[in-house]
């Protein structure tokens, strides 16, 4: 959440559709999915087994809450997708800056990495949660299997609209996410089982996210001077 919260703060500069969904579609799934995992796991929230009173009104706060958000986000997605499109020519904005096409196989195998974590944490927690580099629980393994399924939506999503400029919202979170999770990592570090396989492929696949979002904001930053050098000249 820290990692993506600075990133929203930048949609306020968006003027069109297809520069925000590669930010707000992922963004839907996180709250729409951890809504649903806090009901699905609900028996295990402190108001229903038990705890200090400040705690279980926390744990309600936290379903209305994200309950509330879930709702707004798909509210403004039944309302951004009822919008009538322009006609052609001017139906969608023009890709500026395409990716590059050596970026798209890595980023197909990033994604799928992702995607695929975050499917098989989410629908069968039981089987994957164990696989988990560090002990979690059933809705713990399944919170973060949204996350991890947004995160894969959200880079292959960036293979879709095959533009910098339109995935620049998207470019600020990856490598703050990225770095987040290396921070938590870090701190703790003595309950990682980082010998291990999923260990190993965590590493690579943060290492990935952080690879990413370095590189496509630099190639970003170059096609923003030549787009500004062809202007001014």
């Amino acid at each position: 959440m820290a990692g993506v919260a600075p990133a929203l703060f930048t949609l306020g500069r968006v003027r069109v559709w297809e520069e925000a969904r590669s930010l707000v579609l992922p963004l839907a799934i996180v709250l729409v999915g951890l809504f649903a995992v806090s009901l699905l796991n609900g028996g295990a929230l402190q108001a229903v087994h038990g705890g200090p009173l400040f705690l279980a009104l926390f744990s309600l706060g936290w379903v209305v809450t994200l309950g509330l958000l879930a709702l707004a986000a798909v509210v403004c997605l039944v309302a951004q997708y009822r919008r009538p499109a322009p006609p052609p020519p001017a139906a969608e904005r023009p890709r500026a800056a395409p990716l590059p096409g050596w970026s798209k196989p890595l980023l197909a195998v990033l994604g799928s990495g992702w995607l695929g974590i975050g499917a098989g944490l989410l629908t069968f927690p039981a089987f994957w949660g164990p696989l988990v580099p560090w002990t979690v629980n059933r809705a713990d393994a399944q919170g973060l299997g949204v996350w991890a399924l947004a995160l894969g939506a959200g880079v292959l999503g960036s293979l879709v609209e095959d533009d910098l400029t339109r995935i620049r919202p998207a470019l600020t979170a990856v490598p703050a996410v990225a770095l987040a999770v290396a921070v938590l990592l870090a701190v703790h570090a003595r309950s990682v089982d980082w010998t291990s396989g999923p260990g190993v492929s965590l590493l690579a696949l943060v290492a990935g996210l952080l690879a990413t979002g370095v590189a496509g904001r630099f190639l970003l930053t170059r096609a923003d001077a030549r787009g500004q050098a062809v202007n001014s000249g």
